[in-house]
């Protein structure tokens, strides 16, 4: 979206949709600051409230721009991508800690009972073997 030089708006990383009819449009908006993370909750505010006075503006440009007859209606709305986002990748660094964690702590670990504690199909010599039991101890 063009800025007017020396504005002071926060930058805008944004992606939309139009609905089939082209009579809607929807904006998905994050103020992001210098470092392209996102802004400020005071920088949100003022971003909401830019885009909402501009939305006039904006309306008759896409209009143009596309050289449609009827402008769509346009929506902005806060997308909350890149804070989600930032929560994850939080949460799963915690989890890689907790993980290194538990590593280092089963080092020189022994197991309570055998290594591999689930059970194995039986072959079959074993089979065989248990049915020649059967049949001795019947002889008996």
């Amino acid at each position: 979206m063009p800025r007017a030089s020396g504005s002071r708006q926060p930058p805008l990383r944004d992606r939309g949709r139009v609905s089939g009819d082209t009579q809607q449009a929807t904006v998905f908006y994050t103020a992001l600051n210098i470092d392209g993370q996102s802004g400020e909750p005071e920088d949100l505010a003022a971003t909401a409230a830019a885009l909402e006075s501009a939305k006039g503006l904006i309306r008759s440009e896409v209009a143009k721009q596309l050289g449609m007859r009827h402008a769509p209606s346009v929506e902005f709305i806060h997308d909350a991508l890149p804070e989600t986002a930032r929560a994850i990748d939080d949460l799963l660094e915690k989890v890689r800690e907790q993980d290194a964690a538990v590593a280092e702590v089963a080092t020189g670990a022994v197991y309570a009972g055998e290594a591999d504690p689930y059970k194995k199909p039986r072959e079959a010599d074993e089979d065989l073997e248990d049915l020649e039991d059967l049949d001795d101890s019947d002889d008996e």
